[in-house]
């Protein structure tokens, strides 16, 4: 029987300086050398053991490292190793170096390595180094994770189980691998069949993960939700063939935490599978739609990166759970409903239900009146039209934060724009039937108006930032991680939430 939850990866990591020798090489199934790219690159070479296998590979191939950036070979020695020689550019971006790494990783990550070593030689800036090394781990993780599957032959899961990594500890290599186990859950629940992972299936999977995790669990069933009034959630699921939708809440609470600190809250959109409703999809636009949960995936994995993290600071994790499902009982264009908040909102096309089960959510969440709202979503068609699937859009209403956001996406290697959020966009959102429109009728800035739509469900004075994830799913995967679902955006949220004490000073 398929798992709901992926297995844990036991793989040790030690990060402890290390002399490269033939005599370590030996004790190693596989390593990864990393170099500085130079126009000398047979000097770099010079220095390694078995120097003279790596200059003939490198005269073999009649390039120097700017056109040969990667050597590999296994060595003649009792472990027969594998090894692959990396040359990075100095002052790659945090993507590049990502990249790279993962191109190291799906070479030596061979059936039967399960001791891998990390080396990195000099580099011009000491910090670049320490970048590299970490990049790689990262890669190496992301690429030993095992993805659900249901085949009667099932695949070999990598022999991985010690990594040695050439280096001084410090955080950066314990947030790698806490944000490691966080896309790996992203990833594993993206990939499930809808079959396995409806809503009522993620309540039950995600009550087992809180227990095991010590979160505190909370569940706002659609029954409860009408009753609240929530309105815009209550219409997407009035037409599945059950009453098992609804709104998840999970807490985390560190052991410390400063008095009077107020908690982040983490959204996100878990629609199970979204068939369009009404306005069906077609074919091909309907084909993944099992992932368009792939926001609040990436929102529970950031929580429990952080949580793993021993972050000081309270999180609530609000999950929007249904299907947008077609029948009877679908809510359709025209519909006029009210949202929790008392805003009522005139439907334009059914297939803009991501906004409406996240409107009542991000209420809710927003209630609290926490330090910030971060959202996940896989909202709409127009931010992969603007961005294509390597950029995700991020929206604020705190614009001075827009410099922050993306620096953190250059600097963790999950890349972001910021688009504009001015109030005169508000003018295409005019109804005459009700307070909003839901959408136009057209496709023009929909990730623009989406998320001045969503603007309107968040409380006053709360800062909130909303990430459309364009990046969600891209065919061989994305930076470092190998799978078309790429749990985008833990990595970025890890990054960004992590030093709570640069995140007060952002935020006032």
């Amino acid at each position: 029987m398929l798992k709901l939850l992926p297995p844990e990866q036991k793989i040790e990591v030690a990060v402890q300086p290390f002399a490269l020798s033939d005599t370590t090489l030996a004790r190693a199934d596989a390593a990864i050398v990393l170099l500085e790219k130079s126009s000398r690159p047979r000097n770099a070479l010079q220095t390694l053991p078995q120097a003279p296998l790596w200059q003939k590979l490198l005269r073999a191939r009649q390039h120097d490292a700017q056109d040969a950036p990667m050597l590999c070979s296994r060595l003649a020695n009792r472990s027969q190793t594998l090894v692959a020689i990396g040359f990075i550019k100095p002052g790659a971006s945090g993507f590049e170096r990502l990249e790279f790494a993962g191109k190291l990783a799906r070479e030596v990550l061979q059936p039967g390595v399960q001791r891998l070593h990390v080396h990195a030689g000099d580099f011009t800036r000491g910090e670049e180094r320490g970048a590299a090394l970490e990049a790689t781990l990262s890669a190496v993780l992301a690429h030993a994770a095992p993805m659900p599957e249901q085949k009667t032959k099932a695949t070999p899961p990598a022999a991985l189980a010690h990594i040695r990594i050439d280096d001084r500890k410090s955080a950066a290599y314990d947030r790698s691998i806490a944000t490691a186990a966080g896309n790996h859950l992203a990833r594993w629940l993206a990939t499930l069949p809808p079959n396995v992972l409806d809503s009522i299936a993620y309540r039950k999977v995600l009550q087992q993960l809180a227990r095991r995790e010590g979160w505190s669990f909370k569940f706002h069933s659609v029954d409860q939700l009408e009753r609240m009034g929530a309105g815009a959630f209550a219409a997407v699921a009035r037409s599945n063939p059950h009453r098992g939708a609804g709104i998840v809440r999970l807490s985390y609470s560190p052991s410390r935490t400063r008095k009077g600190a107020k908690p982040i809250a983490l959204v996100g959109k878990g629609i199970c599978f979204d068939t369009g409703g009404i306005n069906l999809k077609p074919h091909r636009s309907m084909y993944s739609m099992h992932g368009d949960m792939q926001g609040s995936a990436v929102a529970v994995g950031t929580l429990l990166a952080l949580a793993r993290l021993g972050t000081p600071c309270a999180i609530d994790c609000w999950l929007a759970l249904t299907e947008n499902q077609i029948g009877p009982e679908a809510y359709r264009p025209q519909d006029v409903v009210r949202a929790l908040n008392g805003t009522t909102i005139q439907v334009v096309h059914s297939d803009a239900e991501g906004r409406m089960v996240l409107a009542d959510t991000l209420t809710l969440a927003s209630r609290a009146l926490p330090r910030l709202v971060l959202d996940f979503a896989t909202l709409t068609g127009a931010c992969v039209a603007a961005l294509t699937d390597r950029y995700a859009g991020a929206f604020t209403n705190r614009a001075d934060l827009h410099g922050w956001l993306q620096d953190t996406g250059r600097a963790s290697g999950e890349r972001v724009w910021c688009f504009p959020m001015d109030e005169d966009f508000d003018a295409e959102l005019e109804s005459s039937a009700a307070d909003i429109m839901q959408c136009t009728l057209d496709n023009k800035g929909d990730h623009i108006l989406a998320a001045r739509f969503l603007g309107k469900f968040v409380e006053a004075g709360v800062p909130w930032v909303h990430v459309d994830l364009a990046t969600s799913e891209r065919k061989g995967g994305l930076a470092h991680i190998p799978t078309e679902m790429t749990g985008f955006g833990v990595r970025y949220a890890v990054h960004l939430l992590s030093d709570t004490a640069s995140l007060d000073e952002r935020l006032g």
